[in-house]
């Protein structure tokens, strides 16, 4: 069997800078049907000549810019995000260098169907859209065949690898195999922003069972109709996965996506050190949160060490947030103890303190103390609410990652902008039914004072008559570049101290680094090749400083970085 090594290489004559042919073994039905080699209209009569494909292919010779062209007009004129949805995945799993050639043209358009908010409905309805594989299901019931499943030798240039059980699909819940959208739209991100090859992306659904009724109660439901596995069972599972992947590919970068919130900071803490690895929920809104609030702070013009912080739902993204702006509190100066006082966190009974029931222990570092609460007021239930605590401490930022629609209410959002001339409000839970407040509604009750970052798109703000863009302060601005730094440095380990580089170079990608007026705290999407790039360095340049990179140099980073970002085209075959 033909690899893609064998039948992708790009190989540039020095001479000429000239790309050589590609040698291909697959012909006809097989070569059409390959869409990592299929090439449409644009196969070239001598191509038709030599892979047996004239009849299969209507008699034009096209080339890859008509062939955008035309899908984006198809594209246009579906009529629900949805349907653009399912266009856009048939297209992947037909012709993917088309496909990444329309999106990479078209960012800005189209990342909100790729991937969040409409990859929601995309994993609500997998089953119904389900057509070719992409990516690998590991279910329970095969986990006798893990092994002898990733051994196959299509998958022998893997780099990086997406992985989810599918219990926490954004703020939607246990979509089950469903979840499988996350990665495969994950990883089309990897390559659109990226830049890295598809080939070397694999998609990896864990099928544990799922606890969602509706699932299993739907004949079409496409995964393994079991009520999921839990405590030792799912921790041998998720051991033998690691396993298994550690064992075929030793260098592999694994990135967990859409883990419950019980799972996902234990999985992580348990496999870092054994594995090239980082959660995105966690790690990477940390680092776009961090960066967005570097950007804000330029435009208010106050020293991170003197902002206080509310974030509202303290699960694995609350706090890695708040683990990462502790951090860069530390680095300016501030001791670990100081830097925690600087936080008030709501889990599900409000206000987080010792006596909050439920809360696990990573929760109560951020705590305040009973005594120091005391004398607030309580509503029925007896929690601390979201105003109180802003009536209280007056703060400066105010970020939620709970999926509680609408938390943020008018009178708490008032109450804060009484007393903080430049508000920073993030309310970036996905999808967009999930958002804490719509950014129309913070501008008109923080008088437009506020900096605003969402999790999902939103239109512009009407304000006084004009418009107000919207920061979406969304992970696709971090993880495509953390990743392509992460394998141009073949680093063994993703630090702490990497995640922290990615988010410091976005934030000097900002706007606000030399317009203090603008509303737009991070660069434009559109623009993410370069970003990644950038930021790719960035990470890789501390990965060489934790000593935890098989590069040694800039210049050997730069070769790997340049070698690594992959751009759609297409080029010339030859029959092997």
């Amino acid at each position: 069997m033909a690899t893609f090594a064998e039948d992708h290489t790009d190989i540039k004559d020095p001479q000429t800078s000239t790309i050589e042919p590609r040698w291909v073994s697959l012909a006809g039905f097989s070569l059409i049907n390959a869409p990592l080699l299929n090439k449409g209209t644009a196969f070239t009569n001598e191509e038709r000549d030599a892979f047996h494909l004239h009849g299969m292919l209507p008699p034009h010779v096209g080339n890859l810019e008509e062939q955008v062209e035309r899908r984006l007009k198809v594209y246009r004129e579906q009529l629900t995000p949805f349907s653009k949805y399912v266009f856009l995945r048939d297209l992947q799993d037909t012709n993917e260098t088309l496909f990444y050639a329309l999106v990479l043209s078209n960012v800005e358009e189209m990342l909100p169907v790729v991937y969040t908010p409409v990859v929601g409905e995309g994993c609500q309805r997998f089953s119904e859209i389900w057509h070719r594989p992409r990516g690998l299901f590991l279910s329970y019931s095969n986990r006798d065949r893990m092994e002898q499943i990733l051994r196959h030798p299509h998958y022998d240039n893997v780099k990086c690898i997406v992985v989810s059980d599918g219990e926490r699909i954004l703020g939607l819940g246990d979509q089950g195999a469903g979840g499988m959208g996350i990665p495969i739209g994950k990883m089309a991100l990897y390559t659109a922003l990226g830049g890295i090859h598809p080939d070397n992306c694999l998609p990896i659904l864990l099928d544990v069972g799922t606890d969602n009724e509706e699932r299993l109660a739907n004949p079409l439901y496409m995964g393994w109709q079991h009520h999921r596995i839990r405590g030792q069972e799912y921790d041998d599972f998720v051991d033998q996965f690691v396993t298994c992947v550690k064992k075929r590919w030793p260098h592999v970068l694994l990135q967990w996506e859409d883990f419950a919130g019980a799972n996902a900071a234990r999985l992580l803490d348990h496999y870092r050190s054994r594995i090239c690895t980082f959660n995105d929920d966690i790690q990477g809104t940390a680092a776009v949160s961090t960066a967005t609030i570097l950007s804000a702070l330029n435009v208010t013009g106050v020293p991170v060490t003197d902002q206080r912080f509310v974030i509202y739902g303290f699960g694995s993204a609350g706090i890695g947030i708040a683990n990462l702006l502790v951090y860069l509190l530390r680095e300016a100066g501030l001791t670990e103890e100081e830097a925690r006082k600087r936080f008030y966190v709501f889990g599900r009974c409000g206000l987080i303190t010792p006596s909050t029931n439920k809360a696990r222990p990573e929760q109560l570092v951020y705590g305040r103390t009973d005594a120091e609460v005391k004398d607030w007021a309580r509503d029925e239930k007896g929690e601390i609410g979201l105003t109180e605590v802003i009536r209280r401490v007056h703060p400066t930022v105010l970020i939620g990652v709970s999926t509680l629609p609408e938390a943020f209410s008018e009178e708490a959002l008032r109450e804060m902008a009484k007393h903080v001339e430049r508000p920073i409000i993030f309310p970036l839970s996905n999808p967009t039914s999930k958002t804490e407040a719509k950014p129309q509604d913070i501008y008109e009750w923080t008088d437009g004072r506020a900096l605003v970052g969402t999790g999902s798109p939103f239109d512009p703000v009407d304000w006084k008559g004009q418009k107000i863009p919207i920061t979406q302060t969304n992970n696709s601005y971090i993880f495509p570049g953390l990743a392509l730094g992460i394998i141009a440095s073949r680093a063994r380990h993703v630090t702490d101290s990497m995640i922290m580089a990615a988010a410091r170079e976005l934030a000097e990608l900002a706007p606000t680094k030399t317009d203090q007026t603008t509303s737009k705290l991070l660069p434009p999407i559109a623009n993410s090749r370069s970003i990644s790039r950038a930021i790719g360095l960035a990470v890789g340049k501390q990965a060489m400083a934790d000593c935890v990179a098989e590069v040694h140099s800039i210049a050997e980073l730069n070769l790997e970085l340049d070698a690594n970002q992959w751009t759609p085209k297409y080029v010339p075959y030859k029959r092997m």
